[in-house]
């Protein structure tokens, strides 16, 4: 199929299920963010997680996430569920935006490693209720290093790399369940380029050595609830082309990214973010066909995904429903175009 479609991850989080005056991107655990007491909230996050699945398939998504409804935030749940993690004594870093802002992170205190599978029932929770080609999302390694403090290995690298056998061992288990793919998400590499440029595809590499399936990488510039003014090129992108990566995420809408640079990946999919989302406004469907052209000007059909920007968790579920309906609109317009070609 040509133009396939997915979500980056997150889909709105439903107001009966958390605060969200209180969403975030928490690096600890944000209990807080629940509005259903412990005792019934694995049930509620089931039922959400349903409707998030009837939504994509509803609306006509050719590869289904699970929401990441589960989730506080896109990294926490897996970064604090790790040994060696001193999730009573956090600590405090430099937000990816500038010295003048911290944020609460986790403290590395012992050697890292994953005590069991994190997200495994997850995905055979989203395999029970689809036949479609499903995808999960993990923070990738060169992220997690950059949200925590190290009290332990007093090397960027060695954290990088321990982190990333945390995420290869939690991969093989995500594909062995049933995912058709896994994607990392590794925003901070954009943020710390000049770090990410020393090891970031090391430890990327080393996440997916082995990797049974096919495994894709979000880039992103950050949330458009935070970030409003965005640049129209990555600072770390051709670099992506020496990883083992099937398929990279960039934001292309709301940065009116110049897509000349997506000609630096080599031959990875370009998952080509379509969907605005510092904005409610919907989108018309002719009007993410022209986003997707753009892209083609210097990608072939077959490598092009649509998605959004990044993940939809801060849109009200009208204005995610809408905008995804424009996205499968347009790839519908587009496969007319392109397939008989």
């Amino acid at each position: 199929m040509l133009f396939p479609t997915t979500l980056v991850g997150s889909y709105p989080q439903p107001g009966w299920l958390v605060h969200r005056d209180l969403l975030g991107v928490a690096r600890v655990r944000a209990r807080q963010l629940w509005r259903v007491d412990p005792e019934h909230l694995a049930e509620a996050q089931d039922d959400a997680t349903r409707l998030a699945v009837e939504d994509q398939i509803e609306l006509g998504l050719d590869v289904l996430t699970d929401g990441e409804i589960r989730r506080e935030s896109y990294s926490n749940r897996f970064a604090t569920a790790l040994a060696g993690v001193d999730e009573e004594h956090p600590g405090a870093v430099r937000g990816r935006r500038g010295t003048g802002n911290t944020m609460t992170v986790p403290r590395i205190t012992g050697p890292l490693s994953r005590p069991g599978p994190i997200e495994l029932e997850d995905v055979k929770f989203l395999r029970s209720l689809t036949d479609r080609p499903i995808k999960i999302t993990l923070p990738g390694p060169f992220t997690m290093t950059q949200q925590a403090v190290d009290d332990y290995y007093h090397d960027g690298r060695a954290m990088a790399l321990a982190y990333a056998e945390a995420v290869r061992e939690e991969v093989a288990d995500l594909f062995a369940a049933g995912a058709d793919v896994v994607q990392l998400d590794e925003p901070w590499l954009e943020a710390r380029f000049e770090e990410a440029r020393k090891y970031g595809v090391e430890a990327i590499n080393a996440a997916l050595e082995g990797a049974a399936g096919t495994t894709a990488l979000h880039l992103c510039f950050g949330y458009a609830e935070m970030v409003k003014d965005k640049p129209s090129r990555y600072t770390f992108l051709a670099e992506l082309a020496d990883t083992v990566v099937d398929q990279i995420s960039v934001e292309a809408a709301q940065s009116n990214l110049d897509c000349s640079t997506l000609a630096e990946l080599g031959d990875k999919s370009v998952m080509v973010g379509v969907l605005d989302l510092a904005t409610e406004e919907v989108e018309t469907p002719e009007t993410v066909v022209a986003r997707v052209e753009r892209a083609l000007e210097y990608l072939p059909p077959e490598r092009v995904i649509l998605a959004p920007d990044c993940g939809l968790k801060f849109l009200p579920r009208a204005a995610a429903r809408g905008k995804v309906a424009a996205m499968t609109a347009a790839a519908q317009i587009l496969r007319g175009r392109y397939e008989s070609s």
